[in-house]
């Protein structure tokens, strides 16, 4: 790993493990924050600078003084673990010491994911990626993800072309595709069927969304994204605000992150939904502890006032059973007059896609796509990172990473997209 890399590395893991935003921290380390910034740059940015190497001797001590941590795992145990094998079904697995390891992995590789680096940790293995529902991005990034750390990959989606079409098994299903690869990723329309999937076999399973459950790697893509943008904008987790908008029955997206942001403390949590949409009543009850605000509302531009991260879903018609939609009217839509009536100048606004991108879809619209609060496609980005980094961790490869990362040979541009010039230093 080249000194850039790790430096950018050591200086995020300490700012998160100390809760600390990057004005505080560089108050900590005694330097200004242009100076921070500058260090947190990219190589080829012409602002960057090496980090002087007595900094980094300073870092160490102060994570060193931290009051010690809950006892690791057991040798041998995976760190992130369903029924005591590597697994990852839910983020009710998750401790915020898991979240910062997992994170600081997702660092080291973010380089891999940029295209800078190359890495073949995981050369020889191959992913099944076993879809038995309809997915674009995320059938994608996980492939990316594993080819990009030397991995292989193969396909099946959708029910049509699966063998449980002749009425096999969940089970055998599993058990038979475990002779065939290294690791499962399984999304599945039905609420607990990934679960199945997991018992039936010892390789590591990723829940890549089952039905209206849950679905881990998306909330850890989106709880890095928000780190890493509240660090930009100095702000912390603790005591932020963020409003959900949409279907937040149906939304596992929701489900998932709102568990994972209750490991803080102090989080006001707006859900705004329409009339028979809203938030189960049981993951509300779950998150109003640890001083956390819960308040709920149907009225869009009331509950996304001033609100720190606006997290915008769209309607999950697929999954509807009878449900009928009292009040989701075409005003119910995330827009530019929205967010500058409603949001802050730094509200970050998240999507965990697909987005219907119709003018008159109730969703979040194209009108705030050159807006720098939009961070749809940054949090799309941060996807191959945090899950090269959930693979990593799953099959024991982590501590290899640094010794194995070198140039990539090709030329690849930056930014990867034509608008994206707008967001240059946004790290």
């Amino acid at each position: 790993m080249d000194a850039h890399t790790e430096q950018q590395a050591v200086l995020r893991n300490a700012m998160r493990t100390l809760n600390m935003t990057r004005d505080a921290f560089a108050q900590r380390l005694g330097v200004t924050r242009r100076a921070l910034d500058a260090w947190l740059l990219p190589s080829g940015s012409a602002e960057s600078r090496t980090m002087p190497e007595v900094v980094g001797r300073f870092v160490a001590e102060i994570l060193a003084a931290r009051p010690a941590r809950a006892a690791a795992p057991a040798a041998g145990a995976p760190a992130i673990a369903f029924e005591g094998k590597p697994q990852l079904l839910s983020t009710d697995q998750l401790d915020l010491d898991i979240v910062h390891e997992l994170f600081r992995i997702a660092d080291l590789l973010e380089p891999v994911a940029r295209r800078h680096k190359v890495t073949r940790v995981l050369e020889g293995a191959v992913l099944g990626n076993l879809f038995f529902e309809a997915s674009t991005r995320t059938r994608m990034s996980f492939g990316t993800a594993f080819c990009r750390l030397g991995g292989s990959v193969v396909d099946t989606t959708g029910f049509t072309f699966s063998s449980m079409s002749k009425g096999e098994s969940i089970y055998d299903t599993s058990r038979v595709v475990s002779g065939y690869v290294d690791a499962l990723v399984v999304r599945h329309p039905e609420q607990g069927s990934v679960a199945e999937f997991a018992r039936a076999t010892n390789l590591p399973v990723v829940n890549a969304g089952d039905g209206p459950g849950e679905h881990p790697s998306q909330a850890l893509l989106d709880l890095y994204t928000i780190q890493r943008e509240f660090s930009r904008l100095g702000k912390s987790l603790d005591g932020m605000h963020i409003a959900f908008v949409g279907d937040l029955k149906y939304g596992r997206t929701v489900h998932s992150l709102s568990k994972l942001l209750a490991l803080h403390t102090g989080i006001q949590f707006s859900f705004v939904a329409p009339k028979g949409l809203e938030m189960p009543r049981h993951l509300l009850d779950r998150l109003a502890v640890n001083g956390h605000v819960v308040r709920e509302t149907d009225r869009l531009a009331e509950g996304v006032k001033d609100c720190d991260v606006l997290y915008a879903t769209r309607i999950q018609k697929e999954r509807f059973a009878g449900e009928a939609i009292e009040g989701y009217t075409p005003e119910f839509q995330i827009n530019r007059a929205l967010a500058d009536a409603a949001c802050k100048p730094d509200t970050l606004i998240m999507h965990p896609l697909p987005r219907d991108s119709r003018a008159d879809a109730n969703d979040l619209s194209t009108d705030l796509d050159r807006d720098p609060r939009l961070a749809i496609f940054r949090q799309t980005d941060n996807g191959i990172p945090v899950r090269m980094a959930i693979f990593a961790m799953l099959l024991g490869v982590a501590q290899q990473i640094p010794h194995d990362l070198r140039d990539a040979t090709w030329r690849s541009p930056r930014p990867v997209g034509p608008d994206d010039a707008v967001f240059e230093g946004f790290e």
